[in-house]
């Protein structure tokens, strides 16, 4: 099967550079232009900064078949010219662009600009994929031929990963989450200043706990088809940004609606795997959680890249006597899964679903 035409948005950005290698050599798609703000010949010229340094963060080099990928200003880019484009820009930036390119071609975005629509699922591959249909609706209402699917805030993905299968088998009365969360989740600019996170924490970052707590509740909610009700779960969550490069790691507690023992919480986590070794979706882990019995896991620096940075590592699982459930502490890939490569994992799933089409 030949692959799909793909444009990335924002390619240099730190964001834009996950999507640049979740899609190096992605048996699906084909990285065939990148679009910035200004015009260059190929995607290395694009990262390269006027003093001669590098745009480019990642621990990992440049994907060698992407150096030479032509870029584009958005004044030039014609989005019907691909069958698929992954945006990774501001949110300003996305509300006005984004509408543009899917009246003709699905469009995946990191940004916030479409969370929030009726007519718009708030998807994570493996949690809520029965939401996925309702893209249709998006596309009728607005008359698209393409549509507009932004993967959630990188702070509610974990745990919104690790609440579902709780919910599925007991119901959730209450969540209460602290997270320390990653530099990489500020972006590299403006970003967090390193005088202020070094030998620090932060304790609060601007609009991230609303967000939590609506999105939650979307991804969560029940799924007809004109749309979908949120779950009917109690949420509150302190966001606090930490000294750490890469991973959010959060302190969840727990009240179930049926009461079950430490045992059936865990069987139901280790149950709960919608991949396993014969997903034909290329990003996927093989296990969506991951859970440690050694108290000091999980930890960010040696968590964060399980199943390619897919995974979501969860520890310290406990008895809850206050709120009458369970408790725990989790770390997820906050630039991964919640972000670039998630994009690309939804993605791989649309297509497998037989919707991502023009």
């Amino acid at each position: 099967m030949s692959r799909l035409r793909a444009a990335v948005v924002g390619a240099t950005g730190m964001a834009g550079q996950q999507f640049v290698q979740a899609l190096s050599h992605h048996p699906n798609f084909e990285v065939v232009v990148m679009v910035t703000s200004r015009t260059v010949n190929t995607y290395q010229e694009a990262l390269r900064e006027g003093d001669g340094s590098s745009r480019w963060t990642q621990s990992t080099p440049v994907p060698e078949d992407m150096l030479e990928v032509p870029v584009l200003s958005s004044q030039e880019f014609k989005p019907d010219s691909v069958d698929v484009i992954f945006t990774a820009i501001e949110s300003d930036l996305a509300k006005e662009l984004e509408p543009w390119f899917a009246q003709t071609t699905p469009t995946f975005s990191t940004a916030s600009a479409f969370r929030y629509f009726e007519d718009t699922p708030l998807l994570i591959t493996g949690v809520n994929d029965d939401h996925a249909e309702l893209v249709r609706k998006q596309q009728q209402e607005r008359g698209w031929k393409g549509f507009v699917l932004a993967v959630p805030n990188c702070t509610v993905t974990g745990l919104a990963i690790t609440l579902k299968p709780l919910h599925e088998q007991f119901g959730i009365q209450n969540v209460l989450m602290v997270s320390m969360q990653s530099i990489s989740g500020a972006g590299r600019s403006p970003g967090v200043r390193s005088l202020d996170i070094l030998d620090n924490i932060i304790p609060y970052i601007p609009n991230e706990e609303g967000k939590v707590r609506k999105e939650l509740l979307k991804i969560l909610g029940e799924y007809s088809g004109e749309g979908i009700t949120p779950a009917d779960i109690n949420v509150n969550c302190i966001c606090t940004r930490a000294n750490v490069l890469d991973g959010h790691t959060e302190s969840v507690f727990v009240g179930l609606k049926r009461q079950a023992s430490l045992a059936e919480v865990r069987e139901a986590i280790d149950s709960y795997n919608p991949f396993g070794s014969g997903t034909p979706l290329h990003s996927a882990p093989e296990r969506m959680i991951h859970i440690f019995d050694d108290p000091f896991r999980p930890q960010p620096r040696l968590d964060r890249e399980l199943g390619g940075g897919m995974t979501t590592s969860l520890g310290r699982l406990e008895e809850e006597p206050v709120l009458g459930g369970v408790k725990y502490v989790l770390v997820s890939h906050n630039t991964k899964m919640g972000a670039g490569k998630g994009a690309v994992l939804l993605a791989e799933s649309m297509l497998a679903r037989g919707l991502l089409n023009k």
